[in-house]
């Protein structure tokens, strides 16, 4: 049964979803949770409903602010939950461990058991647009758990959505570079995306089969050279005159020349991966991803030179390089904010760039604009902090911490560093009973987190 559009779905259902969507726009989560559910009721499979009730169940548990001790009990209580959803699935009843895998998220939407059990159920009963939601979702607090993201890949895929296969697969293949299944699947996304942007599919209108591209053993080799993890340079030179080949038959296909720059990356033949992406941003221009890839070699070729001066034992020159590597890349994010001043991710990584530069004024008004995007909130509103510590506003620098601390649920390494400058800044205003409660919540989880420990030592020293 195919997923349902808000349009296909019942009044009723409409109706509720209408209501609860409202609700939520207005930050009555509870309400926006129940009508959300209630929509569903009705229409199960009315993916517009699941994504905002998913949304709503995440800014529900943000504003609860649980505390580790009743997040804990709420693990224990759902374990039988948990164990019997996972029970109903391997017995094949899918949808009675879809409808308990999405009471389980309404108490945890963030835990990535519960997500991937909804997301196995979601698949069994043929909902892939559901369970990428979900994950689409997840992703943003996981962005770099390889088992959401492949799972993810693979719903792409069986969506038809061949750029999102690829983007994802690649982003896993940087995660864990050498693992074969991996590296089959980006090529075989990459191979979709070029049949689907007109190569292959003109032959198969044309009454083709894929095996009449496949015209002999040589393209066989090729896809073996292709999927081995350390490739030689016989296999590099061979991959790169089969690139050559299919950008000279295919001179708009950007993929081509995307997979060509990477082997000229992987020959350390930087200038000519640098040419390759130029010549691709003729092909298509005003690409952002094809512009960052030129910065992304342009980096890499700074990083070479640097350990071959290192090597050398060429100290100072190493040092040089490694100035003009941040001028380059303090120059080169400057003008890409120029050329897409709408990319957040960009006026993040500006920030972060005009900090180190210590030009704190305006690192703090590319972050204020950058923690508009929710994948970089927090750490836009972490390096606010630093620098408003830095100008010695205090009370601001705590405010912008705080923020970032009330968002954060699970305590990682993120809200380690907030919680540690949050107790630093405290100090710097004489709230000691603050910074204590600040460094014990580290402290509770990881006694070896910097100085943390010597800390909480020498502030219980002075209370007494």
């Amino acid at each position: 049964m195919a997923e349902v559009t808000l349009e296909q779905a019942s009044k009723k259902a409409r109706d509720l979803f209408n209501k609860g969507f409202t609700a939520l726009e207005r930050g009555n989560f509870d309400y926006a949770i129940n009508l959300l559910t209630a929509s569903l009721q009705q229409e199960p499979k009315l993916a517009s409903a699941r994504r905002y009730l998913r949304i709503a169940q995440i800014q529900k548990a943000k504003q609860a602010k649980a505390s580790s001790f009743s997040q804990v009990f709420s693990k224990i209580r759902n374990l039988p939950r948990y164990g019997s959803a996972t029970a109903m699935l391997r017995a094949g009843k899918a949808e009675q461990a879809l409808g308990m895998a999405e009471d389980l998220l309404k108490d945890e939407p963030l835990n990535l058991g519960y997500v991937k059990l909804f997301v196995k159920a979601a698949t069994a009963l043929e909902m892939p647009e559901a369970a990428s939601q979900t994950l689409e979702i997840a992703r943003e607090y996981y962005p770099d758990d390889v088992d959401l993201l492949a799972e993810l890949g693979d719903l792409y895929r069986a969506l038809g959505k061949t750029k999102e296969a690829r983007d994802t697969y690649e982003r896993v293949s940087t995660l864990r570079p050498n693992d074969p299944d991996i590296l089959k699947k980006l090529k075989d996304a990459m191979a979709v995306e070029g049949m689907a942007s007109g190569g292959w599919a003109q032959m198969a209108n044309k009454g083709g089969t894929f095996r009449d591209v496949m015209k002999d053993t040589k393209e066989a080799v090729m896809l073996e050279q292709e999927n081995k993890a350390v490739k030689s340079d016989a296999d590099l030179d061979a991959l790169i005159a089969e690139s050559l080949r299919k950008i000279a038959a295919e001179p708009k296909n950007v993929n081509f020349y995307r997979a060509l720059a990477r082997l000229y990356v992987q020959q350390k033949n930087f200038d000519e991966s640098i040419a390759v992406l130029r010549k691709a941003l003729e092909v298509n221009p005003g690409d952002p991803e094809l512009d960052q890839s030129v910065s992304v070699v342009r980096l890499q070729r700074y990083d070479h030179e640097i350990e071959q001066l290192s090597a050398a034992g060429q100290a100072e020159a190493a040092q040089a390089k490694l100035a003009e590597r941040q001028q380059f890349l303090y120059q080169d994010v400057e003008e890409r904010v120029r050329r897409y001043p709408n990319d957040l991710k960009l006026r993040y990584e500006y920030g972060v760039i005009l900090l180190e530069f210590e030009k704190i004024n305006e690192a703090i008004q590319q972050l204020q604009m950058s923690q508009r995007n929710p994948k970089y909130r927090i750490r836009s509103l972490y390096y606010m902090a630093i620098c408003f510590k830095i100008k010695e506003q205090y009370d601001l620098a705590a405010e912008q911490l705080e923020s970032a601390r009330s968002e954060l649920l699970v305590m990682d390494d993120v809200k380690k560093d907030v919680c540690y400058e949050l107790g630093t800044v405290a100090e710097l205003l004489g709230d000691r009973a603050r910074a204590i409660e600040c460094y014990k919540q580290i402290y509770q989880v990881d006694i070896g987190y910097r100085d943390v420990s010597q800390k909480i030592e020498l502030l219980y020293q002075r209370k007494a």
